[in-house]
C-alpha cells in the first residue's frame, strides 16, 4: 500500500466575491505532484481547531509542513517585528498541534520553508522575524530568478543524513525573509548558506525529521537533489506505514 501523506493546507485569505472561495483551504500543487510521483498518497488537511489534531494522527504515515505565511511570533515569546509578514494564527495552532502529535507517534516529517521554521518553533526554537535581524545575512535570499530555477549554493554538513541525499554543495532556489535563529533541542543544523544562514535541519538522533529552507517542490521535475528529498521522505513514510499495518494485523 502507498504511504498516506498529510499536507496541512494554507487558507485563501484574499477578498473574493465567490462565496465558496472565501477562506478556502488549498495545498501547493507542486507538492501534491511530487508526493504522487514519489509513491505517496496525498491527503489535504484544512486548518481546524487544534484539539481535533489527535483525531487525524491515525490517517497518515508522513506529513509535509509546506511554505506560506510567517508564524505568529508570540509562539516563541516575541512581539511582531516591523518587517514581519502576514500571519494566520489559526493555521499555526493547528499545525503545531499536528507536529507535536506526529513527533510523539513516530510519523515521518518533511518541512519546506515556513514548514522548517514552524517545526523549529513548535519544538522549542526561534526564528529571526526578518533577515535584517541576522548580523551574518548578506546573500539574496529572495531570488529574482524564476522560482523553479536555483539561486545560490549551500554547504551541507558531512555528518548529516542530508549529505547522503544531496551531496556537499548543491545549488538551490530561495525565497524567504525569515531564518532559523535558536535551533530546537531535538534538532541539528544540516546545511547553511555561505553567509551562515541556516538552510536545513534534521533530527538529532533519528531519521524522523528533515526540513529545508528552500522549495524542492518547484525544482522536483528537473533536479536530482530535489527528487532525492521527496524520495527519502516517501521511503521514511513507507516504513511507518509498514509498521502500522504489522500492528493492525497483530491486533486482528
Amino acid at each position: 500500500m502507498k504511504p498516506k501523506i498529510a499536507i496541512p493546507a494554507a487558507t485563501l485569505t484574499e477578498a473574493t466575491n465567490v462565496i465558496n472561495e472565501r477562506n478556502a483551504p488549498f495545498a501547493p500543487r507542486p507538492i501534491i505532484e511530487a508526493v504522487v510521483k514519489s509513491g505517496g498518497l496525498p491527503i489535504i488537511f484544512p486548518s481546524v481547531q487544534p484539539d481535533l489534531a489527535p483525531e487525524y494522527l491515525e490517517t497518515f504515515d508522513g506529513i509535509v509542513f509546506a511554505g506560506g505565511a510567517d508564524v505568529d511570533p508570540t509562539f516563541y515569546g516575541q512581539e511582531p517585528h516591523m518587517n514581519l509578514g502576514m500571519t494566520y494564527r489559526k493555521r499555526d495552532l493547528f499545525e503545531i498541534a499536528l507536529l507535536k502529535g506526529a513527533v510523539q507517534s513516530g510519523k515521518a516529517i518533511l518541512g519546506i520553508c515556513r514548514g522548517m521554521q514552524l517545526i523549529n518553533i513548535g519544538l522549542g526554537g526561534t526564528v529571526y522575524q526578518d533577515l535584517s535581524e541576522n548580523p551574518d545575512a548578506h546573500l539574496k535570499h529572495v531570488q529574482g530568478a524564476p522560482g523553479n530555477l536555483p539561486s545560490h549554493h549551500i554547504d551541507v554538513d558531512l555528518d548529516s543524513r542530508l549529505y547522503k541525499l544531496i551531496g556537499k554543495h548543491p545549488y538551490i532556489n530561495s525565497r524567504h525573509h525569515q531564518a532559523i535563529d535558536r535551533v530546537a533541542p531535538s534538532l541539528k543544523v544540516a546545511a547553511r548558506a555561505q553567509d551562515l544562514v541556516i538552510e536545513a535541519l534534521e533530527s538529532n538522533d533519528s531519521d524522523q525529521i528533515l526540513a529545508v529552507q528552500w522549495h524542492p517542490e518547484n525544482m522536483y521535475k528537473h533536479y536530482r537533489e530535489s527528487q532525492a528529498l521527496f524520495g527519502d521522505f516517501i521511503r521514511r513514510s513507507a516504513k511507518v506505514a509498514a509498521k502500522r499495518h504489522h500492528t493492525d494485523n497483530q491486533n486482528n
